[in-house]
């Protein structure tokens, strides 16, 4: 009776750009002759991140936008592989917001800057107030109305992740009465805000980024952001 050994070995890229490369090597090896047959297999695959935020009062049913978002490709290939590798961090864990993303001039013409989307360190243009988002971390403090779900119906190839954040009323502190605000540049006119993710230790990656015309937080009103990430597998399989 003749012997045989099966070698089988698999590698998994996650590039930048968040295409997917699987190389699949099996050998059968004739533990008398020594003779090698080997078969390559690629599977091919790419991964479509779409991102979609709404702002608006969750009373009132206001809503002060409706757009979509920058994704950072390159933070979120790392955090994927993070994820996917169980390195404990890598995951979604807070919602940014900042007022540094537009401009006014004197006659109400905004000029809005472009997302920063490339650079592992980037972040926002200027960061004012952070609120956890990740209901399993300790540090939110409201994990029933700040969370991160994901939705997927049966039988397709996409995956929404839905983050929610809401500003209380009481929230952030020191924030105006009135949502009466002169200038733009106050600290909590909003015109831009990114999720980023958990680090074991330092800052978190910016994984979205996304501008808008300036928003107030004050203490007349709630803010809610529902912030979507629909990540969708396009696979394709060939044999080398």
């Amino acid at each position: 009776m003749k012997k045989f050994l099966f070698l089988f070995t698999t590698v998994f890229i996650i590039s930048s750009t968040l295409s997917c490369s699987i190389t699949k090597k099996a050998t059968l090896i004739n533990l008398e002759s020594g003779e090698k047959v080997m078969a390559i297999f690629k599977d091919n695959s790419g991964v479509l991140l779409q991102g979609h935020i709404k702002i608006h009062n969750p009373e009132s049913g206001e809503i002060f936008v409706d757009k979509r978002n920058a994704i950072h490709y390159e933070n979120m290939s790392i955090s994927l592989a993070e994820s996917l590798a169980n390195q404990g961090q890598g995951m979604i864990y807070s919602m940014n917001f900042g007022n540094g993303g537009t401009s006014v001039d004197p006659t109400g013409i905004i000029t809005y800057l472009s997302p920063n989307s490339t650079g592992t360190n980037a972040s926002l243009y200027n960061q004012t107030y952070t609120k956890v988002i990740d209901d399993n971390s300790i540090n939110n403090t409201d994990p029933t109305r700040n969370k991160i779900e994901t939705r997927h119906v049966s039988g397709t190839n996409y995956t929404d992740i839905v983050a929610t954040c809401l500003l209380d009323y009481g929230e952030p502190s020191g924030q105006d009465a009135l949502d009466n605000a002169t200038s733009s540049s106050s600290l909590y006119v909003f015109d831009e805000l990114g999720l980023v993710s958990y680090a074991t230790s330092g800052t978190g990656r910016l994984l979205t980024h996304v501008i808008f015309h300036p928003v107030q937080k004050s203490l007349n009103r709630l803010i809610q952001i529902d912030y979507t990430v629909r990540v969708q597998s396009l696979t394709g399989f060939n044999e080398a």
